[in-house]
């Protein structure tokens, strides 16, 4: 599998939407779309709801879900999802049972401290893998190198 590529103007767009949800408190939730086999060129923010009760959630609608998939009519794949957390960058079980990236290789990619983390790059967030019906957590280094890189 070659690594994808996620261009570094698609990180800085997602910090400054997570950085302006996590101003309220609110955590927020992006796909990175980009043609099959080529950059994760773009972000695409979908309709959605956020809460704080109960600890932090946020929830595509289901005008989100439309969104999301009339964005890549073109061709294009969303190569990951991206979304923040209020504290440190981690799966929860609600991550692992998202439906939304089903296809081996899809990334997931969560943010720490309401989006500030991506301040530091793709370094300071978590970054996971789909594989097999897992997802699998990537060091930072060369095996996360391998599969996931900034442009």
């Amino acid at each position: 599998m070659a690594p994808a590529f996620i261009a570094a103007a698609v990180l800085e767009e997602a910090r400054i939407f997570f950085e302006d949800r996590g101003s309220f408190g609110l955590e927020g939730t992006a796909m990175i779309a980009g043609r099959d086999g080529g950059i994760g060129d773009r972000l695409v923010i979908p309709n959605q709801i956020a809460e704080r009760e109960d600890g932090c959630r946020v929830e595509v609608t289901a005008k989100g879900k439309l969104e999301l998939t009339a964005a890549i009519r073109d061709g294009s794949i969303y190569h990951a999802r991206i979304h923040s957390h209020p504290g440190d960058a981690f799966h929860s079980r609600t991550d692992d049972r998202n439906p939304i990236l089903t296809y081996e290789g899809a990334l997931s990619i969560v943010v720490p401290f309401f989006g500030l983390g991506l301040r530091r790059g793709l370094d300071a967030c978590a970054v996971y893998v789909l594989r097999g019906q897992s997802w699998v957590a990537l060091q930072v280094g060369t095996s996360r190198d391998y599969v996931v890189r900034v442009e």
